[in-house]
């Protein structure tokens, strides 16, 4: 996923990287941030080499709630 300006073009959207040491902890994470914030959901899982753990990026917009309306 590639970090484009449509994604941070306003106050309010957010691109989160989140690297954690297994796929488990990862989509804990995101369903934490699922919970308060709407978002694309996460990246399939990726590597980078020489870096530890596993990453996972999504796209997320501030202004409103899990289910889509406004905060």
């Amino acid at each position: 996923m590639k970090i484009t300006e449509a994604h941070v073009a306003e106050p309010g959207l957010v691109v989160v990287e989140i690297a954690a040491a297994d796929d488990e902890t990862l989509v804990q994470a995101m369903a934490a941030m699922d919970k308060v914030w709407f978002s694309s959901g996460p990246s399939e899982p990726y590597r980078i080499p020489g870096e530890p753990g596993v990453r996972v990026r999504a796209y997320g917009d501030m202004r409103r709630s899990p289910d889509g309306t406004a905060i």
